[in-house]
């Protein structure tokens, strides 16, 4: 080993519920795993102000708290938790060499991914505003918080109708804003869509602005001024959360060509496994899963990856 080298069994890139998961299997593994947090240390959780849908906080969370929880368990087991990001990766040969942000080459006889995605947003100055405090871009996660309320959701294809159709269950009036005259979701989705009363469309409209309201501290929306693309028209209407559902990129431009990447740039595993199609090197959380997205999926992948990393050390 040259000086700005380190060597280690299990070099974990990432944190969030499935980094801090495996740093925490991997640890009680004794496999002494070195953790790099990424630009976001924790994940898209820490924007979100409220978690209520993950097991043992029967009062909900804040996600931020429940990432500190998470990472501090690692480290009551001896994970080495770092801030900085991995820079470059060599996945030729094992042991992997991959190089850190802050100029060392980390030796690694397994790698284990979990750098995660990001949700893409509209790009308006309110919408960072009120992120957390009723602009939301997962539904699943924060819906029940407008049970029996007005909210809207911006986007046209799978995700967004799922997300509608959702929302509606919950929510009084459900608004589908969408920049064209039809959707590009499946015919089965849209059907669903139209078929669901409290659903109401806003064909060719776009988001100008969210609107809200502050007292002291607390921030929270209150409606949204949209533009129709075709006559310029603005129109205003009244919403307690709105939810942004235009996809999501995956954070693995460090891996093109370097793994086995979907058509949309999720890294691709195995069925019922984390492995990737290099052996040693393992994916988890939202960076292999364009599915679920949720967080108790995302650790739930995190605890097989490392598995998966110990058991290929053993044999």
């Amino acid at each position: 080993m040259t000086k700005n080298q380190e060597y280690t069994k299990c070099l974990i890139i990432g944190s969030g519920p499935a980094g801090y998961t495996a740093a925490i299997y991997a640890a009680r593994a004794d496999l002494q795993p070195i953790v790099y947090e990424g630009l976001q240390p924790g994940g898209q959780l820490t924007t979100t102000t409220e978690v209520d849908n993950f097991p043992g906080y029967p009062e909900g969370t804040d996600g931020s708290k429940m990432m500190e929880d998470l990472k501090n368990q690692a480290l009551r087991f001896d994970a080495d938790v770092r801030y900085g990001i991995i820079t470059e990766v060599d996945f030729s040969e094992r042991p992997f060499k991959v190089k850190s942000d802050d100029g060392k080459t980390i030796v690694s006889e397994t790698v284990i991914i979990a750098t995660g995605a990001t949700a893409k947003w509209l790009g308006i100055e309110s919408e960072d505003e009120y992120n957390g405090y009723g602009v939301s871009a997962c539904a699943t996660c924060d819906g029940f918080f407008y049970k029996g309320k007005d909210v809207a959701i911006v986007g046209g294809g799978d995700t967004a109708a799922e997300e509608a159709t959702y929302l509606a269950k919950l929510c009084r009036k459900v608004y589908l804003i969408h920049r064209r005259d039809e959707l590009r979701a499946s015919k089965a989705m849209q059907k669903k869509v139209f078929d669901t009363p409290n659903i109401e469309l806003l064909w060719d409209h776009t988001t100008k602005e969210i609107i809200g309201k502050q007292e002291g501290f607390a921030k929270a929306v209150t409606g949204a001024i949209l533009t129709n693309v075709k006559t310029g028209e603005e129109k205003k209407i009244e919403v307690d959360g709105f939810f942004v559902a235009i996809g999501h990129a995956p954070s693995s431009e460090l891996f093109k060509g370097k793994l086995e990447l979907s058509d949309t740039g999720y890294i691709n595993t195995k069925a019922n496994s984390t492995k990737t199609n290099i052996e040693g090197v393992y994916a988890c959380g939202d960076i292999q899963d364009h599915i679920y997205r949720q967080a108790i999926t995302a650790a739930g992948t995190g605890c097989m990856a490392a598995i998966e990393a110990e058991r290929f050390l053993a044999s």
